[in-house]
């Protein structure tokens, strides 16, 4: 009996003392959210491997030269502000344009990588064998992926984990489902991987087709917006350079105007893009 109260009261103090002993984890703060988002673009844009704190010092570096360079160009202190904040931004719009490019280029090419590895698995390969030469036979752009998982392969011997380094170094939707498929018939077995991969080809060809088509329609919306929004730009540049234009620019209303001008420029500019875009493919197994 006494042991018995003796444990009680030890679990009772053992309870009131764990708030302390076993704090509770803090929420993901606004930094380490805003660090995973740029982990995750550098991955998509084909620098898996980059720090995300290289990503922080070229933002930062961009838009001191190109505030240096507006300021050398046109002597107007608002102008050069907010040449230097686009200029901050400059490196993440080049990894989205980067990444977009990557990911439009590629969605026609996973049909054919399905339609290899069928013909591989069909062959009696085993699956790491299959996987490993599509760096001889992939399209050129995927073998360097392909490569480094084959290596990964000859150096650990184990399937899992090279395949999801090349999950991380592709970056793509399309790609997430292949290698999940290939992850599952490799943990599972079974004997349906060719139907399986044959119909998930049928449905990424149907799919880039059909966005290639749209997207193609959907051009003159893209280009559109950046004439819009480039061209005032322009002329304000061109009349900057008379020098009783520079001295109403530098007043307040001038600078009211162009702070004005550049927040309406903005709005336009991500509405006409949102209008003319198509839904990114989400990369729901990442």
């Amino acid at each position: 009996m006494t042991a018995l109260l003796g444990a009680v009261l030890a679990a009772g103090i053992l309870l009131a003392l764990s708030p302390w002993v076993w704090p509770a984890r803090e929420a993901p703060s606004a930094e380490r959210a805003r660090e995973s988002r740029a982990s995750r673009l550098l991955d998509e844009a084909g620098f898996a491997h980059a720090d995300q704190r290289a990503l922080f010092v070229a933002s930062a570096a961009t838009g001191i030269l190109a505030s240096a360079a507006a300021w050398l160009i046109i002597p107007v202190a608002v102008v050069s502000l907010l040449a230097g904040i686009a200029g901050v931004f400059a490196p993440a719009a080049w990894l989205r344009t980067r990444r977009e490019k990557r990911i439009r280029a590629r969605r026609s090419m996973w049909p054919d990588v399905c339609d290899l590895l069928i013909a591989s698995v069909r062959s009696g390969m085993s699956l790491p064998a299959a996987v490993g030469a599509l760096s001889l036979s992939a399209p050129d752009v995927l073998r360097p992926a392909f490569g480094a998982f084959e290596n990964d392969m000859d150096t650990s011997g184990h399937f899992d984990t090279s395949i999801l380094r090349m999950k991380a170094t592709l970056a793509d939707p399309a790609a997430d489902r292949i290698i999940e498929t290939l992850r599952m018939a490799r943990q599972v077995g079974g004997t349906e991987l060719v139907p399986v991969l044959r119909s998930l080809s049928s449905s990424v060809r149907a799919d880039a087709a059909l966005r290639a088509e749209v997207e193609a329609r959907q051009s003159w919306t893209r280009g559109a917006a950046v004439l819009g929004v480039v061209a005032p730009w322009v002329v304000l540049t061109l009349l900057a350079f008379r020098p009783e234009a520079a001295s109403a620019y530098s007043s307040p209303q001038g600078i009211g105007l162009i702070v004005i001008g550049a927040v309406v420029s903005v709005i336009a500019f991500r509405l006409m893009l949102r209008i003319g875009r198509l839904p990114d493919d989400r990369r729901w197994l990442a």
